[in-house]
């Protein structure tokens, strides 16, 4: 399939800029695959698809506040770092994005905080505009650590075209979100509630859990037409054995699985044995799901609506067949459901 394929024209105003007031109460779209048939609903109402013994599988990976803003030493210009991922804690090495990578060089100094709080130094370039930072702190790792992420906020994703709030500390994350790594939310999570697992629970239904740790190239551009030839980063993925056996349990019972969101199914899809079996993992994946793509673990999928051209909205079209997401899309649409992070969801059946 050709990227061109997936271009449709999005409203500017369907692009979600804040969360729903109530985590379970954005909408729901649910596609059925074999009749086409489509319905309109509310996220708590997704416990009716739910039966005793069915598996919901969850990204437990946490966000942390891997946006700084500073600005560079003798010019004052403000710059912009994302951090991507600890590289040494010993040596307070982390690879990060700067922004603008242009006037960025080796051995420039960053300032972070009122009172130049924080210092790091470029001691690589990494990518094209990517870094290898230094953070310069004397104290210990706790104190550096904690120094670190007081500065620091959710990531937003750019297409979220407004200055940081304080809902976001908290909406910009899963509220099972335990194992710390992305500084991409798992979206399709966000709209779980307490109370709405509680009474999966409760169904007879179990929750399991597997850590994707998301980078950027979930939102990055893909840079080529042939979609044979995009190359996608790599991301740590870790799969409990428990996990598995629960999993690999309905399975052969013929329960239902639901993946919850593209980095779930990125995970899963993974770590596959000769059978076509869930097997533990603790590992990395470059794994890049488009149509057409046979599944082996998730019999069904929830996901937000994705913007244009996005690794996620292709490997929903993957699961849910690319004519079908495409003209459930231009149904969203017209129906003024939200797209993006903090937009509504899909549950694909």
């Amino acid at each position: 399939m050709k990227l061109s394929q997936f271009k449709f024209k999005l409203p500017e105003e369907l692009i979600a800029m804040y969360p729903a007031e109530d985590r379970e109460e954005s909408r729901l779209l649910v596609v059925h695959r074999k009749t086409k048939q489509i319905e309109h609903l509310r996220f708590k109402d997704i416990i009716n698809y739910i039966n005793k013994d069915d598996v919901i599988i969850l990204n437990n990976s946490k966000v942390f506040p891997s946006r700084l803003i500073g600005y560079k030493e003798k010019t004052g210009a403000k710059i912009e770092v994302l951090l991507l991922r600890e590289l040494n804690a010993e040596q307070r090495l982390w690879d990060a994005m700067v922004e603008p990578a242009r006037k960025i060089r080796i051995g420039n100094k960053l300032f972070f905080g009122a009172k130049e709080d924080l210092v790091a130094e470029v001691v690589d370039n990494t990518t094209n505009r990517g870094r290898t930072l230094r953070f310069l702190y004397d104290g210990d790792y706790d104190k550096f650590k904690k120094k670190l992420y007081s500065l620091g906020q959710p990531p937003l994703p750019r297409f979220i075209k407004r200055e940081v709030e304080e809902i976001d500390y908290e909406r910009y994350q899963t509220i099972y979100a335990t194992e710390e790594g992305s500084v991409v939310a798992p979206s399709a999570g966000l709209h779980f509630s307490k109370i709405l697992l509680k009474k999966i629970e409760l169904k007879g239904a179990h929750i399991v859990f597997i850590t994707l740790h998301a980078g950027l190239c979930n939102f990055k551009q893909i840079e080529v037409e042939d979609l044979s030839k995009h190359k996608a980063e790599s991301e740590q993925i870790i799969i409990p054995e428990e996990t598995c056996k629960i999993v690999n349990e309905a399975k052969l019972k013929g329960n239902e699985i639901f993946a919850v969101g593209t980095t779930v199914i990125r995970a899963v899809e993974s770590s596959i044995s000769t059978e076509g079996f869930l097997k533990p993992a603790n590992t990395w994946t470059n794994k890049f799901i488009y149509p057409p793509y046979q599944f082996n673990i998730p019999t069904r999928m929830v996901t937000n609506f994705h913007l244009p051209c996005s690794i996620p909205m292709l490997t929903a079209a993957a699961f849910c067949g690319y004519e079908l997401l495409m003209e459930t899309y231009k149904i969203a649409i017209k129906e003024q459901y939200r797209f993006g992070s903090y937009g509504d969801a899909m549950l694909i059946i």
